[in-house]
């Protein structure tokens, strides 16, 4: 696994020397050496000195790292300046006395943001509730009640 860590972290070394060779402009007289060369003398060092040298970057290779450097973070600016609208409109109704109704108020509002779709259904496309399709259709693989009962062994009384 180490071995592994090590390869991945020459290979991305070797990638940031590529890419700052790139970006230099300037002629170098000295040659970058290649990804190959660059993986045996990391494999020759000492496990000793390796982590000296690989702290800097152990954010980075962590999945926290991963998420936080593809900025998709979960919390856009709109999300919270809504936020922080409703914190301030929040305070303004607690000094009023309104607070609790604003409190529930808020409550239906997400709820009633949080149920809806944000795109029309398709034509043909079934709903989950079986009311609201044509003939009461119900999903396929939804359980009724009819197959729970067949399968719990309840039987229909006879007439006695």
């Amino acid at each position: 696994m180490e071995q592994k860590l090590a390869e991945f972290r020459a290979r991305r070394r070797a990638e940031n020397v590529v890419k700052k060779t790139v970006a230099d402009t300037t002629p170098q007289t000295e040659t970058t050496p290649t990804t190959d060369t660059q993986q045996t003398e990391d494999s020759r060092e000492s496990p000793q000195s390796s982590p000296d040298k690989d702290r800097s970057d152990w954010l980075l290779d962590s999945a926290l790292g991963r998420w936080l450097a593809s900025r998709q973070f979960v919390f856009s600016n709109l999300i919270l300046l809504k936020v922080l609208l409703w914190l301030v409109l929040l305070g303004l109704f607690v000094e009023l006395e309104f607070g609790l109704p604003f409190f529930v108020i808020s409550l239906f509002y997400w709820l009633y943001e949080g149920l809806r779709s944000p795109a029309p259904r398709e034509p043909g496309e079934l709903s989950a509730y079986s009311v609201f399709n044509p003939d009461c259709q119900p999903l396929l693989g939804s359980l009724t009640a009819e197959q729970l009962e067949g399968e719990m062994g309840y039987r229909p009384l006879a007439n006695r």
